[in-house]
C-alpha cells in the first residue's frame, strides 16, 4: 500500500487554485523528522515510547499530503520569528496537552524554552522562549464547562454535572489577560453518564442516563453545547484573540476501550475500507463544526485523517500512573516520540502572511484559510504563492486552518 486515501469522505473543491488542506491522503516518507525522541529535550520519559521499548518504525515513514497541493517543511526558526511577543494557548483535555507538546518539540528544535509554571498535578503548564519573548501554555479542562462529580451511595463516581451556560472558571478566569491564540478543543470526556444543567440549575438533559422524564442527549450534542458556551464567552475577547476549534481526535481502541482491556496493536496506517464513514467520530466532528459555523472562528480539521492513523498509538510501550490496568493508553506520537512529526505548517511566507492576517480577517467573518497556487500553473506551493483568506459559506464546516497550529494524532485522559 502506497497511500491512504480519503476518497470515502467527500470534501467540496473550489477550484484547481484552492488547496483544502485537510483533504488528501498519507504517503510514504522516508526522510528524517526534524526531532526524534532524543533530540527533544521536553518529553517526559513516561511518554517515551522509543525508551520504553517500540522497535517498529514503519509508523514513522509517511506525512500528509493534500490532493491539491505540497506542503513544505516545518521550520522552527520561522514560525518563532512569526509568533515574536506573542501567547498562544491551548485549551482543552490532555489532547490539548499533547498538541501543546508536539509543537513545543517542534519549537525547541531552534531555541530551547524554560518551563515558568506548572500546577500541582502538572496539568497547566507554561514554557517561555526568551529569544523570542514567545509564551506557550496549556489550559487543563475537562468539558470547557464546570463540572462536578457525581456521588453514588456518598462515594464520589466517574459521572458527572455539567453547568453548561458558563465556561469553567479554570481558563475562562485566565482571560481578559490577553492571550493572542487560542486551541480549543474537547470531546473524549463526554462519553459517560452526564447530567446538563443551566443557569437555574434545571437538568435539560442527559448523556448515558436511564431516568424517563429526562431529554436524552448523545455525546455529540452535548459537546457542541458546551463548546457554544465557550465561542460564545471567547467571542467578547475577539480584538486581540484569535479562536481556533481543533476537531475530534479518534482514540482507535479495539476490542474494547481504554478501561476494558481494548488495544491498539497496530503498525501499519488503516485501509480506506477499514473507516466507518459514518461513525460517532464524524458524528463528533459534525456537531463541532456546526458550532464553529455559528461564530465564524476558524478551525482546525483534523478528524477524517487521523481516522486512518491507528498505527500511531503508543500500545504499551510507554507509563501511566493512572492506568496501570489498561496497557493501552493513547498518547500523542508526536510528544512521545513514537510517530513521526506531521508536518503540517511551514512555508516562511504564507505563515507571515496568516500570522498577519488572521487576527482582523477573522473578526470580518473570513475564515476558510486556502492556499492559491502559484501564477505558472503548478500545483505545488512552495513560497510562490500567497495566503487567500475567504469566507464559504454553504460549505457544510469545510473550513481550513485560521492559526499557525501543528496538528498531531492525539489521545484523551
Amino acid at each position: 500500500m502506497e497511500d491512504i486515501t480519503q476518497e470515502a469522505f467527500p470534501t467540496k473543491h473550489d477550484n484547481d487554485r484552492r488547496c483544502d488542506l485537510f483533504r488528501g491522503r498519507w504517503i510514504r516518507d522516508l526522510n528524517r523528522s526534524i526531532y526524534t525522541n532524543e533530540s527533544c529535550p521536553t518529553i517526559p520519559v513516561s511518554k517515551n515510547c522509543g525508551w520504553h521499548g517500540r522497535s517498529d518504525t514503519e509508523y514513522l515513514q509517511w506525512r500528509w499530503k493534500p490532493d491539491e497541493c505540497e506542503l513544505p517543511r516545518f521550520q522552527p526558526e520561522n514560525f518563532l520569528r512569526l509568533v515574536r511577543g506573542k501567547k498562544m494557548a491551548f485549551i482543552g483535555d490532555s489532547v490539548a496537552r499533547n498538541q501543546m507538546e508536539s509543537l513545543l518539540c517542534l519549537l525547541s528544535q531552534a531555541e530551547t524554552p524554560i518551563n515558568t509554571y506548572k500546577d500541582s498535578e502538572d496539568r497547566d503548564r507554561t514554557w517561555h522562549f526568551p529569544t523570542h519573548n514567545f509564551t506557550l501554555m496549556v489550559i487543563w479542562t475537562k468539558f470547557l464547562v464546570p463540572a462536578t462529580k457525581l456521588l453514588t451511595n456518598g462515594t464520589s463516581s466517574s459521572d458527572y454535572n455539567l453547568q453548561i451556560d458558563r465556561p469553567d472558571p479554570a481558563w475562562a478566569s485566565k482571560l481578559p489577560s490577553p492571550i493572542d491564540y487560542i486551541v480549543l478543543s474537547d470531546g473524549h470526556w463526554f462519553f459517560r453518564k452526564l447530567y446538563l444543567h443551566n443557569n437555574n440549575n434545571t437538568i435539560i438533559g442527559c448523556v448515558f442516563c436511564s431516568e424517563p422524564d429526562t431529554n436524552h442527549l448523545g455525546p455529540a450534542h452535548a459537546i457542541g453545547l458546551t463548546l457554544r458556551t465557550a465561542l460564545r464567552f471567547l467571542k467578547k475577547y475577539e480584538e486581540h484573540t484569535t479562536t481556533i476549534v481543533r476537531t475530534f481526535s479518534p482514540s482507535h481502541f479495539e476490542n474494547g476501550v481504554w478501561n476494558t482491556g481494548g488495544t491498539c496493536n497496530r503498525t501499519w496506517p488503516l485501509r480506506e475500507g477499514d473507516v466507518d464513514s459514518k461513525g460517532y467520530e464524524l458524528e463528533v466532528r459534525g456537531a463541532q463544526v456546526e458550532e464553529v459555523e455559528r461564530v465564524r472562528v476558524g478551525i482546525v480539521d483534523v478528524t477524517k485523517m487521523m481516522l486512518v492513523r491507528a498505527d500511531g498509538h503508543p500500545g504499551v510501550h510507554w507509563d501511566n500512573q493512572y492506568m496501570k490496568g489498561s496497557r493501552c493508553v493513547r498518547k500523542d506520537p508526536v510528544v512521545h516520540g513514537c510517530v513521526r512529526v506531521w508536518e503540517f505548517f511551514g512555508d516562511s511566507d504564507w505563515m507571515r502572511a496568516l500570522a498577519d492576517s488572521v487576527g482582523s480577517s477573522s473578526r470580518k467573518g473570513e475564515v476558510s484559510f486556502l492556499i492559491e497556487a502559484p501564477d505558472n500553473g503548478s500545483r505545488g506551493f512552495q513560497g510562490e504563492g500567497r495566503l487567500v483568506l475567504t469566507s464559504r459559506p454553504g460549505w457544510g464546516g469545510y473550513f481550513l486552518v485560521a492559526a499557525p497550529i501543528m496538528i498531531c494524532q492525539m489521545s484523551h485522559l
